[in-house]
């Protein structure tokens, strides 16, 4: 979600075209009716409210779209912010999806973790006001939703310790750490660290009154060619039962989704918990239910997320997968995954959601398709004729701002035609 900038940091949907060539592909170089189902505002379980998510991902991490750099005074940070809430309700959006502990830290006075480094440029100091505080209150003002967006285990974007706060909880217990394709994260495969990363991010439910709790796509990281996830001492200790070490690690992949929501549902039953995958669950090569397409990245095999059983079994209110590719895009078609993830969320209560990639519209070096300032607007035309799909959220705050060759508001012209408020619903 690769270079820093898109889904955050490293981003998917650099590893995403890494992971179509690695497929093969030449060119790619480049039932029964639905369950009743919910939108924005509406109780998990209720019925779907009359309008559609609308959303957008504001990343904090290496100060992708907020604060546009580290260590502003207080006082621009804020109208910065701020702005991006005005944005979201000038594009006729209803749900802001905020980047709120982007590397094993807190944009919110945190018992649990060091305040951010985007914020001042020093991770641990404080910045002199409350970022998540502010954005809960300031778009619930503005009729807006706020989704905490949490990245469950990635510590730092770098691999050296000695580069963290002296007080960071991975400093104080470096068993808990994992360097990797240049970057620590915390072990999936310790329970103490489970339980620590819950309690850091379940602080946030507690204190403020969001509307969802929200984790994108990594959970094991993204493959790194000639390099191994070592993961050895916890897969001894821990992996009895298991027919294997990946296996094992979706195990723990989905204790952490289970515990998660039950925590999240035993502190604010409202309060929703979403998750947004890479597109590609498995391929149809790999697995007769998979898509049709050809990644070389999966979901399944790769991060150990096991997201479309956690669709199918209602694990999760809602799921947001990024399907970032053009319609006709021969390894991973757009029309192809908005179909299976349509036929993987019938008959749930899983509501669907479509992440689009509206950062690759205009960008340099994207194929034909997204120069085009209507390709985007077809997506959503496309997916309007799927009744599981219910609605879309954009990668990311910037592009809907400045939306340099105008497909935002196209989009908006096209399928926006009137606001409508998001659910805050207390």
């Amino acid at each position: 979600m690769g270079r820093i900038g898109r889904r955050g940091f490293v981003v998917t949907a650099a590893a995403a075209l890494t992971a179509l060539a690695a497929a093969g592909d030449a060119a790619a170089t480049g039932r029964p009716g639905p369950a009743p189902r919910h939108g924005p505002g509406a109780p998990p379980g209720g019925p779907r409210a009359d309008r559609d998510f609308r959303g957008m991902w504001l990343a904090s991490v290496a100060n992708r779209d907020w604060p546009s750099a580290p260590g502003l005074p207080a006082a621009e940070q804020r109208a910065e912010l701020l702005a991006h809430l005005d944005t979201a309700v000038d594009r006729r959006l209803n749900t802001v999806v905020f980047q709120v502990r982007p590397t094993a830290d807190a944009l919110w006075p945190s018992p649990h973790e060091p305040w951010s480094q985007y914020l001042t440029g020093t991770q641990g100091r404080d910045p002199g006001w409350d970022p998540l505080g502010t954005a809960v209150a300031e778009a619930h003002a503005r009729g807006l939703e706020l989704h905490a967006w949490f990245n469950p285990y990635r510590v730092a974007l770098h691999a050296d310790p000695s580069r963290l706060v002296a007080s960071h909880p991975a400093r104080r217990h470096p068993e808990w750490v994992v360097p990797y394709g240049g970057k620590l994260y915390y072990n999936p495969g310790l329970p103490e660290v489970r339980s620590f990363v819950q309690d850091a991010m379940t602080d946030a439910v507690r204190r403020y009154d969001i509307d969802a709790v929200h984790f994108d796509d990594y959970f094991y990281p993204y493959p790194v060619a000639g390099e191994r996830f070592d993961d050895d001492a916890a897969w001894e200790r821990y992996g009895s039962g298991h027919p294997d070490r990946a296996a094992w690690r979706r195990a723990n992949t989905d204790l952490l989704i289970r515990e998660m929501r039950e925590r999240v549902r035993g502190l604010r039953p409202g309060v929703r918990f979403g998750i947004s995958p890479f597109g590609v669950w498995r391929n149809a090569a790999t697995d007769p239910l998979g898509s049709r397409t050809r990644a070389g990245v999966q979901t399944y095999d790769d991060l150990h997320a096991d997201t479309r059983a956690w669709v199918r079994e209602g694990r999760i209110d809602y799921v947001v997968p990024q399907i970032y590719w053009h319609r006709g895009f021969a390894a991973a078609d757009y029309d192809v995954l908005v179909d299976w993830w349509s036929e993987v969320a019938a008959g749930t209560e899983t509501d669907l959601y479509i992440g689009e990639a509206l950062y690759k519209a205009g960008a340099a070096g994207q194929p034909a398709p997204w120069q085009d300032p209507a390709e985007l607007s077809r997506h959503l035309a496309y997916a309007a004729g799927r009744e599981e799909v219910a609605g879309h959220c954009f990668f990311s705050a910037l592009e809907v701002r400045d939306d340099p060759i105008g497909a935002m508001a196209r989009v908006v012209a096209d399928h926006y035609p009137g606001r409508t408020r998001g659910g805050h619903r207390r």
